[in-house]
């Protein structure tokens, strides 16, 4: 059984949060054009696929995309949009199951490796990542850097998001690298809370290698902008040998 939180029905339900950032059109337009582009005429499998926030989109680009999915509300929400003939979807863990067929991309996007809370499902999510890529194939994710220096001695939270439609905090414990996203929306009153188990650029590196794959590319963001010492995110990908 995996660590990963299921995301519910009411999850699910409110996760296509209208004017979410993560939902632009110009965010998901670099994303998308990342992707298309390491797929090129192959097809894309992505992990922990959700309500098909990127993968809807990357097939409007002309990529074929497959998905599993740990939660079977979020695939519903995803079915409601777009047939499974067009994106098939394969309930399941995303660091063991399974999908016929090899893939020239497999992916995973925000943060959502970090839902794994043991480093050995992480280590795995890598090996079945490599599993279905075929020969030269690439594994991209998309992860947050651990927030520790904006930490000072003795705190425990740091806030990721505070306006007046979203208030986030993270609480952190370096001893267990475990990371507890709290989120609040004060129009509607609603609130929620994420476990994540952390880790950093270095350690997802040690994770490929041992899954036969070698870092190709790290940058920042979607845009290819610098990794640098001051990047709150990565975007890394990993070649198949």
């Amino acid at each position: 059984m995996s660590s990963s939180q299921k995301w519910g029905a009411e999850t699910a339900r409110h996760y296509d949060e209208p004017g979410s950032p993560m939902f632009s059109p110009e965010l998901l337009a670099v994303t998308t054009g990342f992707l298309a582009d390491l797929a090129g005429d192959g097809r894309a499998l992505e992990l922990a696929i959700g309500t098909g926030r990127v993968a809807i989109p990357l097939a409007d680009r002309g990529v074929p995309v497959v998905g599993i999915e740990f939660s079977e509300h979020m695939a519903a929400v995803l079915r409601e949009k777009v047939a499974a003939e067009r994106i098939p979807v394969t309930i399941g863990d995303m660091a063991t199951a399974r999908v016929p067929g090899d893939f020239a991309l497999v992916y995973l996007v925000y943060n959502t490796l970090s839902n794994l809370l043991t480093q050995e499902e992480q280590v795995q999510c890598f090996v079945n990542a490599a599993r279905h890529l075929s020969p030269g194939g690439r594994f991209v994710i998309e992860l947050g850097v651990p927030p520790l220096r904006r930490m000072p001695p003795g705190q425990s939270a740091v806030p990721f998001s505070v306006s007046s439609e979203h208030i986030g905090i993270d609480t952190i414990d370096p001893v267990t690298q475990r990371q507890t996203s709290h989120h609040y929306w004060p129009q509607s009153g609603r609130h929620g809370r994420s476990e994540h188990r952390y880790l950093w650029p270095a350690e997802c590196d040690l994770m490929a290698r041992i899954a036969g794959m070698e870092l190709e590319r790290r940058v920042a963001d979607w845009d290819g902008s610098p990794f640098t010492a001051e990047s709150a995110s990565h975007v890394s990908v990993w070649r198949k040998a």
